[in-house]
C-alpha cells in the first residue's frame, strides 16, 4: 500500500512558539514543522500549509472559520492540524459541524503544552501520534494529546491538571 499524502495545517499555538530573549516572552516566527519532520526522518508525502501563527486564546472567529474552510477544502483526505491547546476543541467541534454529508476526510488536531523550542516539550511526541493516528482512524474529527485519541465531541482540556480528557 502506498502512503497517501498528509496535509499538515499549522495555525500557531504553543507548539510553534519561540523564546524571544530580548523581549523575555514567547513569540512566533517561522514554523518548527519543517525541522521536526526532517529531524524525525518522516518519509511520508507531506503537504505543509502554514495558515496563521496565532495563540488560540486570541484567535478570532474569522481565523477559526478560515482554518475550517481550508481543512474541508483539502484535496488530501488525511489532515493533521497543529493548533493551540486552549481552543483546539472549539475549532475541532466547529470543523465537525461544518462537514458535508459523506465527507471522506480524517482530521486529527494536536498541539503542545510546552513549545518545541523549549526543553521537555511534548510537541514531537504529539505530532508523531497525530501522524500515525490520521493514517489509521476512520473518517471524522479527532484530537490527540499525550498519547490518547479523542473524538472531537467527547474531549476537553483540563486546565487544572494540564491534560486532555474525555467528557
Amino acid at each position: 500500500m502506498d502512503a497517501r499524502t498528509i496535509r499538515i495545517i499549522t495555525t500557531g499555538g504553543t507548539f510553534d512558539k519561540h523564546y524571544d530573549a530580548l523581549k523575555g516572552e514567547l513569540t512566533f516566527r517561522e514554523s518548527h514543522l519543517p525541522r521536526i519532520l526532517n529531524q524525525s526522518r518522516v518519509t511520508l508525502p507531506i503537504h505543509l500549509d502554514s495558515l496563521c501563527a496565532v495563540d488560540s486564546l486570541v484567535m478570532t472567529e474569522e481565523q477559526r472559520e478560515m482554518i475550517v474552510s481550508n481543512a474541508v477544502a483539502s484535496v488530501e483526505e488525511l489532515v493533521v492540524i497543529i493548533h493551540g491547546t486552549d481552543t483546539m476543541v472549539k475549532t475541532a467541534q466547529l470543523l465537525e459541524s461544518s462537514l458535508p454529508e459523506g465527507d471522506n476526510h480524517t482530521f486529527v488536531f494536536t498541539g503542545a503544552m510546552i513549545p518545541y523550542a523549549l526543553e521537555d516539550s511534548d510537541a514531537v511526541f504529539n505530532l508523531g501520534c497525530a501522524m500515525t493516528a490520521v493514517q489509521l482512524l476512520s473518517h471524522g474529527v479527532y484530537v490527540t494529546m499525550g498519547g490518547r485519541i479523542y473524538t472531537a465531541d467527547n474531549v476537553r482540556k483540563n486546565r487544572e491538571k494540564g491534560i486532555f480528557e474525555t467528557l
